[in-house]
């Protein structure tokens, strides 16, 4: 396991090493979600709380079939919406969530998905997580996406020691490249499902694992006991 200096300083050094060589074994990184536009992109993040991109992306490409626009999901009984998304999970929470959200996006915003964090967590069921996502990959905004691969990893790799979201995404502004915060979050995203899993990380095949200090903190700590 490789000793790391705290400072943020070279914890922001270590970063952009972590980066160079995440984006070269992953260059065509992005987000998995299949979507053509902002508002299908928030919907499938909705219901990917939970569930994997794989089995979202199988249910959207039926349901962004039936549901093209807002106002299409306020047409159906909601035990309609709820049989549509079933297979994704959590889908009673999941059908209300889309409902509320469409129902505020046509009221508030005249039909379309607004571009800024402020407006975007006003909506029903869209955390931080969601926001930056939409941010990232549909307006331009750079976002730090907090997901359990980026969370997991960022503290295997000694940038927080902080299980709650909103805590490790601060900590992970404070040392990430501002300009590549969203790109970074997909990276950890597919390091996490490629080689740093949760119960059987392959550390033997990591390319970063001369600079993290993993098994060496309170995650690793955690998958030895």
């Amino acid at each position: 396991m490789a000793k790391i200096k705290k400072t943020v300083e070279a914890q922001k050094q270590r970063a952009e090493e972590i980066y160079a060589r995440l984006f070269k074994l992953y260059p065509d990184v992005r987000c998995t979600l299949d979507r053509r536009n902002p508002f299908e992109l928030i919907i499938a993040t909705i219901l990917a709380a939970q569930c994997t991109d794989a089995r979202v992306n199988i249910v959207t490409k039926t349901l962004f079939k039936k549901y093209k626009k807002p106002e299409d999901y306020l047409k159906v009984p909601i035990v309609e919406l709820e049989r549509d998304i079933h297979s994704c999970g959590f889908y009673r929470m999941k059908a209300r969530n889309i409902v509320g959200l469409c129902r505020r996006v046509i009221e508030k915003h005249g039909g379309k998905v607004p571009g800024t964090i402020k407006e975007l967590l006003q909506l029903p069921g869209v955390g931080r997580k969601t926001a930056n996502v939409v941010l990232g990959d549909c307006f331009d905004t750079q976002g730090v996406v907090v997901d359990t691969h980026c969370g997991r990893l960022a503290r295997r790799m000694g940038f927080t020691t902080n299980e709650e979201p909103k805590k490790v995404e601060q900590d992970l502004m404070k040392v990430w490249p501002p300009d590549r915060w969203s790109l970074f979050s997909h990276l950890m995203v597919f390091h996490g499902r490629a080689v740093c899993s949760s119960r059987t990380p392959r550390c033997s095949q990591c390319v970063i694992a001369d600079i993290c200090p993993f098994p060496d903190t309170s995650e690793g700590r955690k998958v030895a006991t």
